[in-house]
């Protein structure tokens, strides 16, 4: 189902302006989403509250001092609210317009009326910490009469979670740039989960239509890929049409996006208790042994994951051993022999390392395995040399069979960002056909976007559902052809080899040890990769010795390494334009310019 989202723009563009109107010289402009962000929650969850409001309140002037856990009652479809959460004071929003005079009593007293649940989504904003500035600047009526407005459709009804989602991306996005702030984060354009989702359900839709499914984003933001996973899956009218359960779990290390998802997944019915605050990679918030059957995500890429090593001692390189068994794992060596080492990316850029998570929450394949879609940049394909982190990361994963198509997204795609981007598709149950083989799609190209009629900050381009069904189908026909190669997964991998020279004196004399062994000059040091289906002394024949007759190389201190040379595999050679062409251009020119050329000399 896609999004239009122009049509949110009046609403988005409407809460945009309760900061120019009421918070403007009240607040610095780095603070109005303190303020806007929690203020929209509430009223949606305001507006859900609405119709069952006199029953709740009578139920809880009922029962109270009487049972001792209210719960159960006021969230049943009898005596309270049919939802997971409820409100037991005596104010709506709108109530708290009539009484002007005493509005921040009465605000206050209408927050703590609030359930266990939602107050866990206001200390999250920390949105308590506002109200005292509300009152001394006096703005709380004029703020709470602009979210009371008509024009606000807030309604759960009328604004599902995926709008909702969409809008406060790009409300965060609007704030980001009015301060000139780093987002630190990439928020996924809708269309680009909707190619995720049908990628990770679309190839397994047949076992999938009975039983009961985990589903994880371990970056889960707003929560959009979860909620909007599980309606291309469960959609009575759509491709799968499953009548699955499922699940839906998620961790969020920001406040305001963790108390985002929570309160829709409230509004959603999902369980909110499902959604985790703090970040996965130090403080994972579920039993260690849970496993989901699938996984979807946008992890940071570019932002710094160091605390994380503090909170974890987790060192950079191979000698610090690291509890943590999700990073802890065995890769071959350059004899082929496995060594368990530990595989932790830099510190300035843990994309990787949400991958390892994930992998470490994949199901067993005797119980159906698990299918992942991450989306990652450029640095997750290359950036690491032989024997790094990254480069071992991607060498666990391909040697272990897991890598099954990686798709290139068209630039400018992303609110944020116009870098490129890559979804990569991992499972531990990939069909016969594609055991041992890495699909790699060039999405990037004009046949895949359309550019929009309005950019979005950065985002300019964007896929409508022809161009997913095109790239479904160069996935699905899994052949080569101009966009779609196929590759084994030894492509991918290389030996590098440290290339010595013998060190001469001024005659040209070759200086031997103490053992009679040609000494190394370091000057002529050089460091080569040999494409590992090549047999080393083979490549080391051709490339080298016909430029440097006396060199050799270690054997004992070799080093594995592999990258996904993305470009390189789609690069098509533009031939040189002929004589004849620039020829014709420069006599053009001189044609133009001849008047100009007269004119200044004269």
């Amino acid at each position: 189902m896609s999004l239009n989202t122009q049509s949110l723009q009046p609403i988005i563009n409407f809460i945009w302006s309760v900061a120019d109107d009421v918070l403007i010289n009240k607040y610095l402009e780095n603070q109005y989403q303190d303020v806007i962000l929690p203020m929209t929650v509430l009223r949606r969850l305001d507006l859900a509250l609405e119709p069952s409001k006199e029953k709740v309140f009578k139920t809880y002037e009922d029962f109270k001092g009487k049972i001792d856990n209210l719960s159960g009652l006021l969230t049943s479809e009898q005596h309270g609210t049919g939802l997971a959460f409820y409100n037991t004071s005596q104010y709506t929003m709108k109530k708290l317009l009539a009484d002007p005079k005493n509005i921040n009593t009465n605000f206050l007293d209408y927050l703590n009326g609030f359930s266990e649940n939602v107050q866990d989504i206001i200390s999250k904003f920390k949105f308590r910490n506002q109200l005292e500035t509300f009152e001394n600047t006096g703005i709380t009526f004029s703020l709470l009469e602009k979210f009371c407005n008509p024009k606000l459709e807030l309604s759960p009804d009328k604004i599902s979670p995926m709008a909702m989602g969409y809008m406060f991306e790009d409300l965060i996005r609007r704030f980001n740039e009015k301060t000139n702030a780093a987002a630190g984060r990439h928020f996924t354009p809708r269309e680009i989960i909707e190619l995720m989702t049908h990628l990770v359900y679309l190839p397994v839709k047949d076992k999938i239509q009975q039983g009961t499914y985990l589903v994880y984003d371990p970056c889960v933001g707003s929560g959009a890929m979860l909620t909007q996973s599980k309606l291309f899956a469960t959609n009575p009218e759509g491709e799968i049409k499953s009548k699955a359960t499922f699940h839906l779990y998620g961790q969020e290390n920001t406040g305001e996006m963790y108390a985002t998802c929570k309160s829709d997944m409230l509004l959603k019915g999902e369980d909110p208790d499902k959604i985790k605050y703090g970040s996965t990679l130090s403080e994972y918030g579920f039993d260690p042994d849970l496993k989901f059957n699938f996984m979807l995500t946008n992890p940071p890429y570019g932002t710094t994951w160091k605390q994380d090593q503090e909170n974890l001692n987790v060192g950079t390189q191979k000698k610090i051993s690291i509890v943590d068994k999700r990073f802890n794992l065995p890769i071959k060596n350059f004899k082929g022999e496995l060594e368990t080492t530990c595989l932790t990316s830099r510190s300035n850029d843990g994309q990787l390392m949400f991958m390892l998570h994930m992998l470490s929450k994949m199901k067993d394949p005797k119980d159906g395995g698990s299918r992942i879609a991450s989306v990652h940049n450029g640095s997750a394909l290359f950036t690491g040399d032989a024997g790094s982190g990254e480069s071992g990361i991607r060498q666990y994963i391909i040697e272990n069979d897991l890598l099954e198509c990686i798709v290139q997204l068209p630039n400018d795609i992303f609110y944020n960002t116009g870098i490129a981007t890559y979804v990569w598709f991992v499972t531990n149950v990939k069909e016969a056909k594609r055991k041992g083989k890495v699909q790699l799609i060039n999405a990037s190209s004009e046949a895949f976007y359309r550019k929009m009629r309005k950019s979005l900050g950065s985002k300019r381009n964007e896929l409508i559902p022809e161009h997913i069904e095109i790239i479904q189908d160069l996935y699905f026909d899994f052949e080569e052809n101009e966009y779609s190669k196929i590759f084994d997964n030894e492509d991918f991998g290389f030996y590098q080899i440290t290339v010595q020279q013998p060190e001469k004196d001024d005659k040209g004399n070759i200086i031997k040890d103490s053992k009679g062994k040609s000494k190394s000059d370091s000057k002529l040091k050089d460091i080569e990769n040999v494409p590992m289906k090549e047999p080393i002394d083979n490549y080391f024949k051709r490339e080298v010795l016909p430029f440097a007759p006396d060199a050799w190389y270690d054997k004992t201190k070799m080093k594995v390494g592999y990258e996904i040379a993305f470009n390189k595999y789609f690069y098509q050679y533009e031939g040189l334009r002929t004589l004849k062409d620039i020829a014709a251009d420069i006599l053009i020119l001189e044609q133009e310019t001849d008047g100009l050329l007269k004119e200044i000399i004269a």
